[in-house]
């Protein structure tokens, strides 16, 4: 398959010599009102105003025990630890993230096929989907490094090449959120303003930023003015509690110092209809297992 970006307009300027915000082009939710689903009315009103989507409890504890146990056998595999898939801490060298996961593992695919989720990107994106990326995360306790203030559709759009955002986050918990072990922040309706980023894209940044975010952070300045207007919501929640996010909501996490772990899966699902080209603002594509080519609708 040849990818292009002739003809593809670039409605998110980014990575140029200034920071640039740009109001959202396109819609949060795509499908109809009434399209049937999983989602009510009422949480696409609220998916549309916040960006986000909390559900208590997308999945059963006997379900989260088997997701779990799965994650602590990928996570103590000396072969999936040695492949380039497993992104390590930089000073515990322990695993923090396994790419790919539902590729690795049919244990996670059968998640990603199960209508609880793919039904819910369906039903939002307003198409059938694929995988764009998917990961389990790691932060075990006393010092599990966070992830700093960023869209992931300013990296996606950037670095993959998605031209629109058409593309649906969820994060599901397979231990307890508290509001101490460095769990997922939010600035509320974030979503509706892309902030592009200055500074250009080193060569294979990736290798860098899944580590640490350089390349694509905002500024102290836009940050602090994102976060004055918006807010920042923290979720808490059991394992087996989900938060869906819109793919441009500016996001982090803290470090985790606490004794308690905190593990998700996290699966991204972008529309058929709005498959990558090449990056907007980076010299070379990223790896497969991090920014998906196989446009194959999950069935």
């Amino acid at each position: 398959m040849t990818i292009t970006t002739t003809n593809v307009t670039d409605l998110y300027p980014t990575r140029g010599a200034t920071e640039v915000a740009t109001p959202r082009q396109d819609p949060v939710v795509w499908g109809s009102p009434d399209t049937p689903g999983p989602v009510s009315a009422g949480d696409l009103q609220s998916l549309d105003r916040d960006g986000f989507l909390a559900i208590d409890q997308l999945i059963g504890p006997d379900e989260v025990e088997v997701y779990a146990r799965e994650l602590e056998r990928l996570t103590t595999d000396p072969a999936i630890r040695a492949d380039e898939r497993s992104i390590v801490e930089p000073q515990s060298k322990e695993i923090r993230s396994v790419f790919e996961v539902h590729k690795i593992s049919e244990v996670f695919a059968k998640l990603v096929r199960d209508e609880r989720v793919v039904g819910r990107a369906r039903q939002i994106l307003g198409s059938d989907v694929y995988v764009h990326q998917s990961r389990i995360n790691v932060k075990p306790g006393f010092g599990a490094s966070g992830f700093y203030w960023h869209s992931d559709f300013e990296t996606w759009h950037a670095e993959d090449g998605l031209p629109n955002m058409r593309t649906i986050s969820v994060s599901i918990a397979l231990t307890e959120n508290f509001d101490t072990n460095g769990g997922l922040m939010i600035m509320p309706g974030s979503h509706k303003t892309f902030l592009g980023c200055a500074g250009a894209t080193p060569k294979d940044n990736y290798k860098k930023s899944l580590m640490m975010q350089d390349a694509g952070t905002p500024s102290d300045e836009g940050l602090t003015k994102m976060a004055s207007e918006y807010g920042i919501k923290l979720f808490t929640g059991k394992a087996g509690s989900a938060t869906w996010f819109d793919c441009n909501c500016m996001h982090g996490s803290g470090d985790n110092i606490t004794p308690f772990p905190r593990s998700n899966v996290f699966i991204v699902f972008n529309s058929v209809e709005n498959t990558a080209v090449e990056p907007f603002a980076a010299p070379i594509r990223r790896p497969e297992f991090i920014g998906a080519r196989d446009f194959t609708p999950v069935k």
